[in-house]
């Protein structure tokens, strides 16, 4: 399932250590590490949690849509582009 890849790829992008992002969900790095690596089911309150934390949506997670905040990537406005959908 590709939320696993992209839950790693999102933490990586702010440098962050999986302790630290396991800290912030009040799970063991253990834990989260299973998550990353699709070893335990992530529950739909943890995905909540982890979408949260990553200002973005549990849909993107699940890659049922996937978009670009402009702002944060080319600075032309504030809306959002909608790239694909399932």
């Amino acid at each position: 399932m590709v939320v696993y890849k992209r839950i790693r790829d999102l933490r990586e992008d702010k440098d962050l250590t999986q302790r630290e992002l396991a800290n912030y969900l009040n799970v063991s790095q253990k834990s989260y590490s299973r998550y990353e690596r699709g070893e335990r089911t992530i529950t739909p309150e943890m995905l909540s949690k982890i979408a949260t934390f990553h200002e973005t949506s549990v849909d993107y997670l699940l890659e049922l849509i996937l978009y670009i905040n402009i702002l944060d990537h080319i600075s032309l406005n504030s809306s959002f582009f909608i790239l694909s959908a399932l």
